[in-house]
């Protein structure tokens, strides 16, 4: 058997970490993985236009976007802001009646209330028409963003990684990511105290999880920076949130599925100014008031998230290589998380399309890994009056009279794929490493936790025990839908948990073969007491 050592290195090298300064900057508390903010192109441009406005007595607009990246962008901007001035104010569309990114309605309405500047926020880089008419009505804008720049670039100060001859080391930056570099420069270029960076790497992590961007590079950095500052409590607002569900201990994994979720419901269901409100409140009234907001708008997210996917799923037919979903009867809000949800249990892309009300089709996409949705819809981009996303998740508009061309174009698309690829929708098994029971120990566990944080491009490592018996199996639940036992060979034994699928192994788990095992460690403190089990996802005949 092996040190638990040497399995964390495996783990590292097999993610391309090898050198010993690979290691240690990967595995430290304190990484110093981080850029200088001027080397993006027109960092310098955009602070010092900024800094000149503000001593004008300039009105600024910080413009933002109404999900997780786009609400911690806002905080972060306008906490820079701050230090500044207070002469400045924040917009955040509707998702309903606006969509996302600038809109000429909304500069109207930024004009009338007096600003002279828009700073974007997670939005704006292929706004050149809404740009062009902020210009003309005498507004000046500067953006940052990180989104893919696949059309005509805005034309005034852009901040964005992805920007050709941007001239920044690191792409993957979020939204919130680029927004904190500029509130960085502009620390630096007003002589602002440090403090302030610190002051909001809590909304970097948030909004660096929520986005589902790499979690490498400095982006691994800033996140682990912002998972200490959130630990630290030092926002009561944060706490606040935290209590009210229930979160005990504070992880990328936590972040993802108990914050951003209720941060998201606010933009999906009612209004992203909510959860603003609440991340730059004080007041303990007021926090309790935004608190309980987000928390009925995830709880009725749920709600219509859980309907909308029972409708839906049953209007899919189980032979389509693109599923393709009309209906009037889902709220818009939701029609993303439930395009996933289908999208997972069927192993297909999927588009929902609901009709507007000015007899327009907004549609969500969602796809697997195996299928680019952005390339496929690209491929039809004169049907759509706006389209954007990327490989895994696409939105657009359009008329609908070229919904059933779109429809007709992407079935016909999606049968030339699977022509040339006849196991494009082959589900597969992975696994970073192999264990025998005797490995899955409290050392192995605890060394594990520090490859965190977990996410897109650093996912918790999963482990393979083969051959093994399985014996002391307890069903658990009223439903017996979860089941504990132990996995045994000659060397030694681990403790293990199935959740949710017991039905599905029934078989397996009553027999008397060996198996094959497909999971990862859990690390607790139960009672005073450590213990490590084996989550298992998936139980094999060996």
């Amino acid at each position: 058997m092996r040190e638990f050592r040497e399995i964390i290195d495996e783990i590292l090298l097999s993610r391309g970490i090898s050198s010993p300064e690979e290691k240690e900057e990967f595995l430290s508390d304190s990484p110093k993985r981080t850029y200088d903010p001027f080397l993006f192109d027109q960092m310098e441009a955009g602070v010092d236009l900024l800094l000149s406005e503000i001593k004008k007595g300039t009105r600024i607009c910080v413009y933002g976007d109404y999900d997780a990246d786009g609400v911690t962008s806002v905080c972060i901007m306008c906490r820079g802001l701050d230090m500044l001035t207070d002469n400045y104010f924040y917009y955040v569309p509707d998702r309903m009646d606006e969509g996302y990114g600038l809109n000429i309605k909304a500069i109207d309405r930024i004009k009338a209330s007096g600003a002279g500047l828009i700073l974007t926020v997670d939005c704006g880089c292929v706004s050149y028409k809404e740009v062009e008419y902020a210009k003309s009505i005498g507004l000046q804008v500067i953006v940052t963003d990180h989104h893919s720049i696949d059309t005509t670039i805005a034309d005034c100060i852009v901040i964005n990684p992805k920007k050709k001859d941007c001239g920044y080391p690191f792409r993957e930056l979020a939204g919130c990511g680029v927004a904190f570099k500029f509130v960085q420069a502009l620390q630096r270029k007003a002589d602002l105290p440090k403090s302030l960076l610190t002051d909001v790497l809590d909304m970097v992590a948030i909004g660096t999880i929520g986005d589902i961007v790499s979690l490498t590079d400095e982006n691994r950095t800033l996140v682990k920076y912002g998972i200490k500052a959130i630990q630290s409590g030092r926002r009561e607002s944060l706490n606040a949130l935290e209590r009210a569900i229930s979160l005990s201990r504070i992880s990328s994994e936590s972040i993802a599925f108990g914050i951003v979720p209720h941060i998201n419901a606010a933009g999906r269901m009612g209004t992203a100014v909510d959860a603003i409100k609440l991340f730059t409140s004080s007041d303990e009234k007021e926090i309790n008031n935004q608190v309980e907001r987000l928390i009925n708008y995830n709880n009725e997210r749920k709600k219509r998230q859980n309907e909308a996917f029972d409708g839906c799923a049953g209007m899919v037919d189980e032979n389509d290589k693109f599923i393709l979903i009309s209906t009037n009867q889902i709220h818009e809000g939701i029609a993303g998380i439930v395009a996933g949800k289908i999208k997972d249990q069927f192993n297909r892309p999927v588009i929902i399309a609901t009709p507007t009300e000015d007899s327009m089709v907004k549609g969500t996409g969602r796809s697997i890994p195996a299928v680019d949705l952005y390339d496929l819809l690209n491929r039809h981009q004169e049907l759509f009056v706006r389209f954007g996303g990327h490989k895994g998740a696409c939105g657009f508009l359009m008329t609908a009279e070229n919904y059933e061309l779109l429809r007709e174009g992407l079935i016909r698309d999606m049968e030339e794929e699977y022509a040339a690829n006849p196991d494009l929708f082959e589900t597969r098994t992975e696994w970073d490493g192999e264990l025998v029971p005797g490995e899955v120990s409290i050392e192995l566990a605890k060394a594990l936790q520090q490859l965190e944080p977990f996410g897109e491009g650093n996912p918790a490592p999963k482990f393979r025990i083969s051959n093994v018996r399985l014996g002391q199996v307890v069903f658990m639940g009223e439903d017996r839908s979860h089941v504990r036992f132990a996995a045994s060979d000659e060397n030694g034994s681990a403790y293990c948990v199935l959740f949710r699928k017991a039905k599905d192994y029934a078989d397996l788990l009553a027999g008397d073969q060996n198996v094959d095992l497909i999971g990862n460690l859990s690390y607790q403190i139960w009672r005073g007491e450590e213990r490590v089990q084996f989550i298992t996802d998936t139980i094999l005949e060996h």
